[in-house]
């Protein structure tokens, strides 16, 4: 049986997306799951207890507000790390907030301010021709009360006859009803049709209910009013007439008819009642209702929704034409208007006057005046709008480009970056353009050819180095590889490179059991160069110092040389002569000078000890002048010689000889031990004398530690400057 370990599942999961990686996408998704169980159990328990509910149901709607917020969170961190990772995205969302968003948002702005616009003037209209309607009702009634006035001084009694004649309140307003109250006594006067036509004049029968007198002081107003469930345009005139308080009501039901009226050449006009206090309206307060008279007969209309029901009943009066154009919607938009309650004569509420209408109604009833001047206003308006939408597109196909030109530059840096990161340095961008872009991209091709370009390098610096180590291995091969020591002599050396190889050189040469040659010398130049002469030189001297014939001796006395042959029958054979320090650097002269060019040369000190005299013999070839310190303490320099080597043909080298004690120590050096410089000046000759001094009982590597340690500091951090050389001998 295969067992497989969770951390196994775990890790399927995560690497097939069904796991998130952060900490708050795993606390999410075991929120979800908690809420999950919660909706289960709530649903259980609600069915076994047969309610709707629990405490589990709260607790769970509340992880799932927070399962939302979590995930609303985890959702803007996923678009801002994947979605918004590419520089192209970045840019169409900045301009889709920059460009975008702005030009929707005066859109917006622009279809709410003309919707509230054209809902103004519509609602402004509508209220304009009702308010109209109210005064042409109050003119009618008031010339009726003057009628009815004049009846009464002519002695007339109050009936129907007084109104036959009129026709003005017929034709505006046929279903004017009018209660005249002369003194405390309510007449209603109305006209009525016969099947023949004729029109007969008829006093109010009992069923007749007259109007009551206003609550409301005042001669003349008119208002829209609700008396009794009812809802009409009303309009009072208060007279006197024989010292008698006359009173003439007109009363027109607000209804279809009238509606209809108002709203021509405007739409629709719908009435939607609506109280804030039911005062004076009959029945209960939260069934309140008005009634509304129709053509055919009274309709009852809630002033509050029906049980059940959340639309109240309308009347709607007018009729909408088609759309002249697509673009020719319905538009709705409401206004409110006051009721007065007749009974008490307080505010019994508002009314809403809902009015449906089309911008070409309106169109035609705002220019009605103004002819073709408007038609070329709209005209401009189309124009400057398809102008700016013009703009507006050519803007966004210039942003477009540009962000194409953005990205794909990006794009293509990008995948350069990959190709190099792969070790590909062939890869070049192709440039498409001349902008800056493009110059950063043609900065980069430059900058991975200097690249490419810097490997070769390396690869030639690295192959050069290595051959510098095979040359430093076989320069350190040519050094005494260790001390040589005689019974009567102490020898100790050691060379610092500043670089890889060294150009300087020193050597001892072993001339017998008793005898030894020591060469310290320093090669003009430094590196590989200075090293190759260095070598030569080593040569040189091991071959002439060895060779010991007397044709060499001829050939060093035939050169000009100055000599002091020692013949030294007891160590060579017959006619063998040892060569002398000035012959060897005569020599050694002659022949730099003849294989280097004329610029290299080298400054060489040339001596040979005999450990049964005690006594040393040099010559110096324009080194600095070794230190010979003697157990007294005294200094001296030994500077016999000439010039420096390889620079002249044909120099001649003196010599000299010294008389050394058992304790005295001889310091050899290059110019790299004592010319070093800091901000105080040269480490110098005094300085390497004292050192040598203060070190003279101790051992010679000693010795030489503390000198080249001292150079050291003296230098600090800078570069070493050259190369340091110091051999030290001391005779037992």
């Amino acid at each position: 049986m295969v067992s497989v370990h969770p951390t196994q599942v775990r890790r399927f999961l995560v690497a097939h997306g069904f796991l998130p990686l952060s900490k708050l996408g795993r606390f999410t998704l075991y929120l979800l799951g908690v809420d999950l169980l919660l909706y289960m159990v709530d649903s259980i328990q609600g069915k076994l207890r047969h309610t709707d509910a629990t405490w589990f149901g709260g607790l769970a709607s509340f992880l799932t507000f927070l399962a939302a917020v979590l995930l609303f969170v985890l959702f803007v961190r996923w678009f801002r790390r994947r979605l918004m990772w590419r520089l192209r995205n970045r840019l169409i969302v900045t301009y889709t907030f920059i460009g975008v968003i702005p030009v929707l948002l005066l859109l917006m702005m622009g279809a709410v301010i003309t919707y509230l616009f054209i809902g103004q003037f519509a609602t402004y209209v509508a209220s304009s021709d009702l308010k109209a309607e109210l005064k042409s009702l109050e003119a009618v009634n008031a010339r009726l009360a003057s009628e009815v006035a004049l009846a009464i001084r002519s002695g007339r009694p109050i009936s129907g006859q007084m109104i036959s004649q009129s026709q003005a309140h017929e034709d505006m307003f046929p279903n004017n009803e009018l209660t005249v109250w002369y003194g405390d006594k309510p007449y209603v006067l109305h006209t009525a049709v016969e099947e023949n036509g004729a029109k007969v004049t008829q006093r109010a029968s009992s069923a007749d209910t007259p109007v009551a007198l206003p609550k409301t002081p005042g001669d003349e107003f008119g208002s829209l009013t609700v008396d009794r469930g009812r809802l009409s345009l009303r309009a009072v005139r208060v007279l006197t007439v024989n010292n008698q308080r006359l009173v003439v009501i007109s009363s027109v039901p607000l209804d279809n008819a009238l509606l209809s009226k108002v709203a021509n050449n405007l739409g629709v006009i719908s009435l939607r009642p609506f109280v804030t206090r039911a005062k004076g309206l009959t029945g209960p307060s939260n069934s309140a209702s008005i009634t509304i008279s129709g053509t055919d007969s009274d309709q009852v209309v809630d002033l509050r929704p029906e049980a059940g029901t959340s639309n109240p009943q309308n009347v709607n009066g007018g009729r909408l034409p088609p759309p002249a154009n697509r673009f020719d919607r319905e538009v709705s938009f409401p206004a409110t208007a006051s009721l007065l309650d007749w009974q008490t004569g307080s505010d019994a509420g508002n009314l809403f006057i809902v009015v449906t209408t089309r911008p070409s109604l309106l169109y035609q009833r705002l220019f009605l005046t103004v002819g073709d001047f408007a038609r070329s206003v709209m005209v401009a308006l189309a124009a400057i709008g398809i102008f700016f939408g013009l703009i507006e597109l050519v803007a966004l196909i210039i942003g477009v480009r540009l962000t194409r030109t953005i990205t794909r530059s990006v794009a293509a840096l990008y995948a350069a970056t990959q190709h190099i990161n792969r070790g590909d340095f062939t890869h070049r961008i192709k440039v498409k353009s001349e902008d800056q872009l493009a110059s950063l991209e043609k900065s980069f091709n430059g900058m991975i050819e200097s690249l490419q370009k810097l490997l070769r390098e390396q690869k030639e610096k690295q192959r050069l180095e290595n051959e510098l180590s095979i040359a430093q291995e076989v320069q350190a091969q040519l050094f005494p590889r260790q001390s040589s020591e005689l019974e009567t002599l102490e020898l100790y050396g050691v060379c610092k490179p500043a670089r890889t190889v060294s150009g300087d050189y020193y050597d001892y040469v072993p001339l017998g059991p008793n005898r030894v040659a020591i060469a310290v010398g320093d090669i003009s130049g430094k590196g590989i160069s200075a090293a190759l002469m260095m070598a030569t030189i080593h040569s040189a001297v091991r071959a002439y110092s060895l060779e010991r014939t007397p044709a060499l001796a001829a050939a060093s006395v035939g050169s000009g040389v100055h000599v002091t042959a020692n013949y030294d029958n007891s160590s060579f054979g017959d006619g063998e002569v040892d060569i002398s320090p000035a012959q060897l650097c005569a020599m050694l002269n002659r022949q730099v000078y003849h294989s280097t060019p004329p610029e290299k040369y080298a400054t060489m000190f040339l001596g040979i000890y005999d450990g049964a005299t005690r006594k040393f013999s040099y010559s110096n070839a324009g080194h600095l002048p070794p230190l010979l310190l003697s157990r007294t303490r005294s200094l001296r320099r030994l500077e016999t010689g000439g010039s420096v080597i390889g620079l002249f043909d044909g120099l001649s080298y003196d010599e000299a000889e010294v008389q050394l004690q058992p304790g005295d120590t001889i310091v050899f050096y290059s110019d790299g031990v004592t010319e070093p410089e800091n901000e105080f000046g040269e480490f110098g000759e005094e300085r390497l004398a004292q050192i040598i001094e203060e070190n003279f009982n101790a051992s010679l590597p000693r010795i030489s530690d503390q000198v080249l340690s001292a150079v050291t500091d003296w230098i600090g951090a800078n570069e070493q400057p050259d190369d340091e050389t110091l051999v030290l001998a001391r005779v037992r």
